[in-house]
């Protein structure tokens, strides 16, 4: 793991897949992030529906990085075993859709989120069909876009409505893939 200097904090995370046995710390920290005050402007999932999932369901997601489809769930991991976040990516249409990120509120800002990134950046990049990762951001989420900026990550103009608030708009943002060196 390493840090940046702009991290006062800095944890020992590990950054890994998770595994189908992993099924019930991912049900925890899913929970945890439908349960957060920025969940109606993270996610599109709410949490009673969540909650009331069987655990056969939350296996086949913890399985599904290893079932030979081109989705992945990474953590960070603690050295004591708990998880501090995840971000899921998956790939389709030449894009790598970035979804599913959250970091508990303890562990924002002190560098989890860049090394969540830089491994679903490295998992996107390994594959030969990926041209560019993608994810949406909600409009009333400016921390989490301030933060895709910094990442590299641009508005590409494009918008949808919220499906919670057809009021509100999730903004379109993109990560070109680099240019070989020639």
């Amino acid at each position: 793991m390493s840090c940046t200097a702009a991290h006062d904090t800095c944890m020992d995370y590990r950054i890994r897949e998770v595994r189908r046995e992993d099924w019930r710390k991912l049900r925890e920290l899913r929970l945890a992030a439908l349960a957060d005050p920025v969940a109606p402007v993270a996610f599109n999932e709410r949490y009673d529906v969540a909650a009331g999932k069987p655990a056969s369901f939350w296996e086949g997601r913890a399985g599904q990085s290893r079932n030979g489809r081109p989705i992945t769930t990474l953590v960070g991991e603690l050295p004591d075993g708990a998880w501090a976040g995840m971000v899921v990516v998956f790939v389709q249409d030449a894009e790598a859709h970035v979804v599913a990120v959250y970091l508990r509120p303890a562990h924002r800002g002190d560098g989890l989120a860049d090394l969540l990134f830089d491994a679903a950046r490295d998992w996107a990049w390994a594959r030969d069909d990926v041209a560019r990762m993608r994810l949406e951001v909600h409009e009333g989420n400016p921390r989490a876009e301030a933060f895709y900026r910094r990442y590299g990550f641009a508005r590409t103009g494009a918008s949808t409505p919220d499906p919670n608030d057809l009021r509100a708009l999730e903004w379109e943002m993109t990560l070109e893939r680099p240019l070989p060196a020639p």
